[in-house]
């Protein structure tokens, strides 16, 4: 713990005491925490962001689609909306949140909701009548403790694990760390792919799982480039050597390395997270990218950024530069897939039997 962190320990403690309070009194039963006779997978974590909650929702979204029927319920960060909100192809970021934009866009199939009362959402998905949905998934509520999900998982950063942080405003923790007593399931994210049994094994160690919890392992996959505009674009980005990559999420520092590994020369424009772009901010960054004087030049943003590009205004400053985004997936390894998987379908199969 460096000097700033110390002097704002005292604010840390009487932070993280308020949590333990709340956390006592749901576990005493002195607040009401529902149990749903319903499949709820709830996938969240201690840190303030940064840990892969999205990704990894997507890869159960392609785990479970195939059998079943599934919708996904957020809070809608930041959208203009309150209430329950079940999404259709005229929603926009404003209306629902960019995370559920993006879950939207990418699986037409999935029913996505908001609503920032997740118990009243989880009622409303479980009797909505155009089409019986036989699980949900919970985006981001591990400390939303109204609901007791039925699967309860915990994301944690290979790089910054809730193990060695802090509680805020000292780390990024948003409660004391033995709430990771509550997961089912801890996943390791954003693994290097070249991680040794050796170093999983400690860190093992170092979170200390109960005894009814399973530890797996993730790490991110790149996928190809995607152009702001098909039509436009005829830039090969493989092909370039200089890069303005702009973001607005909470850890940048995964894709930072991954294009340096591309031997690509980076220039970074960093906004906060979920941030909502403006004309100022676009114009900052055709700024920017027109003083690289490098000629073989692109530009790039996160797949969750591009959500938020519904503006016309943006699309007609943008529309001739060279903007492309990078999806990206999650995957586990090879043995941790398995179980992983088949940890989740068994789960869902024995909730649906009773």
């Amino acid at each position: 713990m460096n000097i700033l962190q110390l002097i704002v320990y005292p604010i840390s403690l009487f932070y993280g005491v308020l949590t333990s309070i709340r956390n006592l009194l749901y576990d005493g039963g002195f607040f009401k925490s529902v149990k749903f006779d319903f499949p709820i997978i709830n996938v969240g974590n201690l840190n303030m962001g940064g840990t892969g909650k999205s990704p990894h929702i997507e890869y159960l979204i392609r785990l479970l689609s195939g059998k079943y029927k599934v919708a996904t319920l957020s809070r809608g960060y930041k959208r203009k909306t309150t209430g329950f909100i079940i999404a259709n192809e005229k929603s926009t970021i404003a209306d629902i949140g960019d995370e559920p934009k993006q879950f939207m866009t990418k699986y037409p199939q999935l029913i996505v909701s908001v609503c920032e009362k997740r118990v009243n959402g989880i009622a409303q998905l479980i009797k909505y009548n155009k089409t019986p949905i036989n699980a949900i998934l919970l985006d981001d509520a591990f400390q939303h403790r109204s609901i007791k999900p039925g699967l309860n998982i915990l994301l944690t950063n290979y790089n910054k694990p809730f193990s060695t942080d802090y509680i805020f405003p000292s780390g990024n923790l948003r409660e004391f760390k033995n709430g990771y007593k509550r997961a089912d399931i801890i996943i390791v994210t954003k693994c290097p792919k070249n991680i040794t049994a050796v170093e999983k094994n400690r860190i093992i160690q170092e979170i200390k799982p109960q005894p009814y919890q399973r530890i797996f392992f993730s790490y991110i996959e790149y996928k190809s480039m995607v152009p702001f505009n098909k039509k436009e674009v005829n830039v090969n980005p493989e092909n370039a050597s200089s890069v303005l990559l702009f973001t607005g999420i909470a850890n940048t520092e995964p894709l930072e390395k991954y294009l340096v590994e591309k031997k690509y020369n980076i220039q970074s424009v960093h906004f906060q997270d979920h941030h909502v772009f403006t004309l100022s901010d676009i114009n900052k960054i055709k700024e920017r990218f027109n003083k690289i004087t490098d000629t073989n030049k692109i530009i790039i943003t996160t797949e969750k950024d591009f959500m938020r590009f519904e503006n016309k205004e943006f699309n007609n400053i943008l529309t001739n530069l060279p903007v492309f985004y990078i999806p990206i997936e999650v995957n586990f390894f090879e043995n941790d897939k398995l179980s992983f998987n088949k940890q989740v379908l068994d789960y869902i199969e024995h909730d649906r039997k009773n």
